[in-house]
């Protein structure tokens, strides 16, 4: 059974080889599914400042050449005999046209080329890649780079010991959608978990005996690690497909994705508020320093603050 039955793919016009269209196209024969392309683009620009309308043909040909594009990308991926549907969306708010679009769609999955940012214009101005990893509540595949069209290792990046994760679902839901795109592929699957016990020794706990001993740090280890093997024997991971690292969240998946060469890291997104929203999340900064790809699902937000978000 397909996986899949619609994909969104949001496409750049100013990424002329496109990891995203290679992974859309790659998916969309592999699942039979219908791919939906979407280009939403600044309307028709005016030639003279002093003209009111556009000129007719002006407007027609700035439709063609776009379109041509298009057919040219996916025909150059291997889209011929796909079900596809290409639209252009002119827009000066692109967010909330997507945000339209994946409503009116209801995708499975929404595709999505990495544009990078400078850090500096990131401080001042929430790139759009951020904005949807924030709002989109569809699965959402943002790509970096694509050495190959379907994904060759998926891993998923879980946290077991937070009760945030734990009660809303969300380590299940990143396992689910990892589980379904790693099936679809014919990809291994692994499991990864980060554990960070430096908050053991900042004062942040109490103290023991005086002082934090490394009984103490060994004790908390084990609990952290039986968190984790309780998730991965919950869907049959393999303990050569188990990953229990030390080390700061992000740090880690990175060198993981180097090391194992992993595609697609599938990570979850919380719904934040105030001050949380404004630092971001560990999905939003792997997601300029993670090479490959990032598959994130989103946290539902608790019923008492949907109407902040």
């Amino acid at each position: 059974m397909s996986q899949y039955q619609n994909l969104l793919l949001i496409a750049d016009r100013t990424l002329y080889h496109s990891p995203a269209l290679l992974r859309a196209v790659a998916l969309a024969k592999a699942c039979g599914a219908t791919l939906h392309v979407r280009a939403f683009i600044e309307p028709t620009p005016i030639i003279h400042l002093w003209e009111e309308h556009v000129d007719e043909s002006v407007f027609q040909d700035y439709l063609r050449r776009y379109r041509y594009w298009l057919t040219e990308e996916l025909q150059r991926h291997g889209g011929n005999g796909l079900k596809v549907t290409v639209e252009l969306v002119f827009t000066t708010h692109p967010m909330l046209d997507i945000l339209r679009t994946i409503a009116d769609l209801n995708p499975d999955l929404v595709i999505k080329d990495i544009k990078a940012e400078p850090m500096l214009k990131r401080v001042f101005i929430t790139p759009l890649d951020c904005q949807l990893l924030r709002e989109c509540t569809t699965p959402l595949h943002l790509v970096s780079q694509a050495r190959y069209g379907l994904p060759h290792r998926v891993v998923a990046a879980v946290d077991p010991f937070d009760p945030d994760t734990q009660i809303s679902g969300l380590n299940d839901a990143i396992i689910q959608n990892a589980l379904a795109l790693a099936l679809q592929c014919d990809a291994p699957l692994h499991l990864l978990h980060a554990y960070d016990l430096s908050p053991a020794f900042n004062g942040e706990a109490p103290l023991v005996m005086g002082g934090w001993n490394l009984d103490f740090a060994e004790e908390l280890r084990q609990s952290l690690h039986q968190a984790f093997v309780t998730l991965a024997d919950r869907y049959g991971v393999p303990p050569e497909r188990r990953h229990f690292v030390m080390g700061q969240p992000v740090p880690v998946i990175q060198a993981f994705v180097d090391e194992f060469q992993a595609d697609v890291v599938v990570m979850g997104t919380a719904h934040r508020v105030g001050l949380e929203r404004l630092i971001g999340s560990n999905t939003e900064r792997a997601l300029y320093s993670v090479p490959g790809s990032i598959l994130a699902i989103r946290q539902p937000p608790p019923a008492s603050t949907v109407k902040e978000a």
